[in-house]
């Protein structure tokens, strides 16, 4: 995504439309699209020949702008899990490893960075792929995922959570009571924010369902909007649908209660059950 962005503002510089980029790499318009939107992988032949024809000539901006062609086409470690990761999830599993900022609201379930095991089994359980040898993998990588929280620059997460979902007894209660004290640890963390959507809100923009806002790094992105639905996930693009979406999530940071309120609503909820 970040060639590709470099690439589209060149090749905007520089006055040439998409049409006459595809002729130059011998593709069409729709594949030079899909380049500078990071949807398919580079061939650094291909960026060679783009890299020209936008009149890059400095070595040094050439050779860094081959290596991220290079290194686009490397797998992530989630390759391993192919058998079980569709395309769509694949593109969000990079995104989410390499984001700076990971901002989502949960309606159902606590978010998949933020189960233990017990829980995201259950979860996971539900799915309309329950077979058990299959679901065990979507157990492993969904642990491998949480990784990215304790590595040495992790992410800033920053989570609403439904109240419906904490109240929610996803494999019983023992199992439940494990995931809240979880999460009150986790809490304490600095760079993991989470608030509570509680009950007494009422209605809120989000209502419709479950949205995670991405932040890629290095500055010149904009953020990613994912969706996730029973059988794929939807990126919105349109720059007026992203912008949609971040004010809905900035709006529900101020309807929910404050993160300094999340480790008392969260002991409240553990007595109750």
């Amino acid at each position: 995504m970040i060639l590709g962005a470099r690439l589209r503002r060149l090749r905007e510089e520089s006055g040439i439309t998409g049409l006459e980029a595809g002729r130059r790499i011998r593709a069409s318009h729709s594949k030079i699209s899909r380049l500078e939107m990071g949807r398919t992988g580079f061939k650094p032949r291909d960026v060679e020949d783009l890299l020209t024809l936008y009149g890059v000539t400095d070595a040094s901006e050439r050779a860094t702008l081959l290596a991220l062609a290079r290194q686009s086409n490397v797998p992530g470690w989630w390759h391993i899990y192919h058998d079980i990761v569709p395309s769509w999830l694949n593109v969000y599993l990079g995104l989410e490893q390499a984001a700076t900022v990971i901002r989502a609201y949960e309606l159902q379930f606590v978010p998949g960075l933020l189960q233990t095991e017990g829980y995201a089994r259950a979860v996971l359980r539900l799915g309309p792929d329950a077979a058990e040898e299959r679901a065990e993998r979507r157990l492993q990588l969904r642990m491998e995922r949480r990784r990215v929280l304790e590595r040495g620059r992790p992410p800033h997460l920053w989570v609403v959570i439904d109240e419906a979902a904490l109240r929610r007894p996803m494999g019983g209660v023992a199992l439940m009571r494990a995931q809240l004290e979880h999460l009150i640890e986790v809490s304490r963390l600095p760079h993991v924010t989470i608030q509570v959507m509680p009950f007494a809100a009422g209605g809120h923009p989000a209502v419709g369902g479950p949205v995670t806002v991405l932040r890629p790094p290095g500055g010149d992105l904009p953020d990613v909007v994912y969706l996730e639905q029973l059988t794929g996930g939807v990126y919105p693009d349109k720059p007026s649908e992203v912008e949609l979406y971040r004010h809905m999530m900035n709006r529900l940071v101020v309807e929910a209660e404050p993160p300094t309120a999340t480790e008392a609503f969260l002991v409240r909820v553990l007595r109750e059950l």
